[in-house]
C-alpha cells in the first residue's frame, strides 16, 4: 500500500510538472525567448538551486550520473521545442502519455502485472491518447507531436532511473549541474541559423521553470517515485494533461476542444481504475 506522504508528494509533484508546461508555452508564444535558450536557462537556474540546497544541507556530496544526465537534458530540449507548435494541455497530453508507456513497459517488463480493472484502466487511458492523436482539425502538429513523445520517453527514463537513487536531492542536483553543458549544445545549433534571444520576462519564465518548477519539483519527485510502483508511477502522471488543460484555459486563455475534453476526461478515468489498490 503507498503511504499518505508518499501521495501528498505525488499531487505537490504534479502541478509543477503542469506549471513547467504552462511556463514554457507562455515563454514561446508572448515573450522574445528561443527554445534553446530557454531550456539552457531552465536547466541552468535548476542546478544552482538544488546545488544551493545540498549546499545548505551542510555540504552533502553530490550525486547522479551522466546517463540521467543525458535523459534529463534530451527531455528538456525536445520539450522546448515542441511547444512551439502545440497548446499547453495537448503537449502535457503527448508528453505523460509517453511517460506511461515507458514506465509501464519497464514495469511489466520487471514483473510487475495488472489485475483485470487495472487492465481496462490502461487500455481507457490510452484510447483517450489515440482519440486525440487521430487526423482531424483539431489534430496536433506532426512535428511537435513527435518531438513531445521524444520528450516524454526521455523523462520517463528519467524517472526509472531515479528509482535507484537513495538520496533524491544530491542525485537531481548532479544530473542538472551535468546536463547544463548537455543543453548548451542546443544555443549553439542556434547560433549557426539565427542569434538568440532573450528578454526580461522570458527569462524569468525560465528561470521560474528551472529553479522552482523544476529543480525542487523533480527532487520531491525522486522522493516520491520511490515509494510507488512503475506502473503507478506511470499513470498517475497522467493526471498532468488534465491540470495543464484547464489551467491553460483558465490562465493562457487557450481553448478546451471536444476532442481534448473526451480525451482528458478518458486519461483521468483511466488513472481512477489503474491505481486502484492491487491485492
Amino acid at each position: 500500500m503507498v503511504a499518505p506522504r508518499t501521495w501528498g508528494l505525488t499531487a505537490i509533484t504534479m502541478v509543477a510538472f503542469a506549471a513547467n508546461s504552462l511556463l514554457c508555452r507562455e515563454a514561446l508564444r508572448h515573450t522574445a525567448i528561443d527554445p534553446a535558450s530557454f531550456t539552457l536557462i531552465r536547466v541552468a537556474s535548476g542546478a544552482a538551486i538544488l546545488a544551493l540546497l545540498v549546499r545548505l544541507r551542510h555540504g552533502a556530496a553530490r550525486g547522479g550520473n551522466w546517463g540521467s544526465a543525458l535523459a534529463l537534458a534530451g527531455y528538456a530540449v525536445a520539450f522546448s521545442f515542441a511547444y512551439l507548435s502545440l497548446s499547453a494541455g495537448t503537449g502535457a497530453l503527448l508528453l505523460f502519455g509517453a511517460v506511461q508507456m515507458t514506465m509501464i513497459g519497464r514495469g511489466l517488463m520487471a514483473g510487475e502485472r495488472f489485475r483485470p480493472l487495472q487492465t481496462v484502466g490502461l487500455l481507457l487511458a490510452v484510447g483517450g491518447l489515440v482519440v486525440l492523436l487521430l487526423p482531424g482539425v483539431t489534430a496536433p502538429e506532426p512535428v511537435g507531436a513527435g518531438l513531445m513523445v521524444v520528450a516524454g520517453v526521455a523523462w520517463g527514463i528519467y524517472s526509472l532511473r531515479g528509482r535507484r537513487e537513495s538520496d533524491a536531492l544530491a542525485a537531481n542536483a548532479g544530473n542538472f549541474l551535468r546536463g547544463v553543458p548537455l543543453a548548451a549544445l542546443a544555443c549553439l545549433a542556434v547560433v549557426t541559423v539565427g542569434e538568440p534571444r532573450i528578454d526580461g520576462p522570458g527569462l524569468a519564465y525560465a528561470l521560474a521553470s528551472g529553479g522552482v518548477a523544476s529543480g525542487l519539483g523533480y527532487a520531491l519527485w525522486y522522493v516520491a517515485v520511490r515509494g510507488l510502483p512503475a506502473t503507478h508511477a506511470a499513470t498517475v502522471q497522467l493526471s498532468v494533461p488534465v491540470i495543464t488543460a484547464l489551467a491553460g484555459a483558465a490562465l493562457l486563455g487557450e481553448s478546451l476542444s471536444l476532442r481534448l475534453a473526451l480525451a482528458s476526461l478518458a486519461v483521468l478515468g483511466g488513472i481512477a481504475l489503474v491505481v486502484v489498490r492491487r491485492r
